[in-house]
């Protein structure tokens, strides 16, 4: 059975991004909140995001409450953030593998692939 993990690294600053809340939702068949975890130390969650017992072929959505991160952090930036929330949508078509959604991110960009 797969799983669904993420990490998330602060490209402007070169860490790791510590105490991110992130939300995941379904998209199949409609838009519902599955789970809500925040990131340890290292920019990771302690355990899958998704665990064997609930991953499941779908679409679905990441949000990343990285503005608040920042404003955490102390970085001073004008109202209304140029990156607030970052949402990523994707599916799982293998029920089988091991899903990895990594973030890498700055004040005013983001980028994610499939990771291993």
């Amino acid at each position: 059975m797969g799983y669904l993990t993420t990490h998330i690294l602060d490209t402007a600053n070169g860490i790791p991004a510590a105490k991110v809340n992130i939300k995941l939702y379904s998209l199949t068949p409609i838009k519902k909140l599955i789970k809500e975890v925040v990131t340890n130390m290292d920019g990771r969650c302690d355990s899958p995001i998704l665990s064997e017992q609930e991953f499941k072929k779908g679409k679905y959505e990441l949000e990343f409450a990285i503005g608040y991160y920042f404003r955490h952090l102390g970085l001073q930036q004008e109202e209304p953030l140029f990156l607030d929330e970052v949402v990523i949508r994707f599916g799982i078509n293998d029920e089988d593998s091991h899903y990895h959604v990594p973030v890498l991110v700055s004040p005013y960009s983001y980028s994610t692939y499939r990771g291993s």
